[in-house]
């Protein structure tokens, strides 16, 4: 029996530095299908001239890109690769005997499986911070996921099934600048503000000055961010920084709604 098919879904934004790689490294896919943005760079005519189907969606974010291109899979499995990601050989091979697998009907077979990344911060390798032990579920039944509804950080759900977990690994090369970092940091930032909106109802002296410390702490000593030397210093200063940037921004958002209400009385 013929093994199950996977289309390799990649959202995409002004990716032209990225998308060579990212495409060869997932060549091997039934399908490469490309989500743009409207890049304003080569982004697309690197993606068409490598064979992908290309198709164009304003982005609101992340999930809710993914979660319209979805729908458009048309093989029986999905993987999700970021354009800053790269699946290793180990991963490939990983991936297509799960294929195989559940092309012969294998119960074993899992509905969705997470895998682990490896992340690269300014071109190093971070092995601490916490980040040692991040994971995605990117591989599942076209039919079975689809994302949280978050504005940040939102991770795909399996509504009824079982979910596992691959050794090999996904490469991710976060950011190569300060200034790629800050452009995404206001946007990201911006998002997580309006999810914690839901749940957290008056910012408080605890959320700006004890959580960011807090956040510090657990990456920099516990999850033992200082053996990855100055990379993990400034890895876990800018996550403490982003937890502190969350709630000042939830801040303003609840003092603006303050003084709206203030002046519609």
């Amino acid at each position: 029996m013929a093994r199950s098919t996977v289309t390799a879904l990649i959202p995409s934004f002004n990716e032209q530095a990225n998308m060579a790689d990212v495409l060869a490294s997932v060549a091997w896919a039934d399908e490469v299908f490309v989500v743009d943005s409207f890049s304003a760079d080569q982004t697309v005519e690197i993606a068409k001239a490598a064979g992908a189907r290309v198709v164009q969606h304003e982005y609101v974010n992340s999930a809710t890109q993914k979660n319209w291109a979805l729908p458009q899979v048309t093989t029986g499995w999905v993987l999700i690769v970021d354009a800053d990601e790269r699946v290793t050989p180990e991963l490939r091979d990983e991936i297509l005997a799960v294929l195989e697998a559940d092309g012969r009907g294998d119960a074993s077979v899992q509905d969705g499986y997470r895998i682990g990344r490896l992340n690269h911060f300014l071109g190093q390798r971070v092995r601490y911070c916490g980040w040692q032990n991040d994971s995605c579920l990117r591989l599942f039944r076209s039919e079975a996921g689809k994302y949280q509804d978050r504005e940040v950080h939102a991770d795909v759900e399996i509504a009824s099934g079982r979910v596992g977990r691959l050794r090999g690994k996904l490469l991710h090369y976060t950011f190569v600048s300060f200034a790629q970092y800050m452009r995404k940091f206001d946007r990201y930032t911006t998002w997580a503000a309006g999810d914690r909106a839901r749940r957290t109802r008056r910012v408080g002296f605890s959320h700006l000055a004890l959580r960011p410390a807090g956040r510090f702490l657990k990456q920099y000593v516990l999850k033992r961010g200082f053996l990855d030397g100055r990379i993990g210093l400034v890895v876990c200063s800018l996550a403490s920084y982003s937890v502190f940037m969350k709630y000042a921004k939830l801040l303003e958002r609840q003092l603006a709604e303050k003084e709206n209400g203030r002046n519609r009385r």
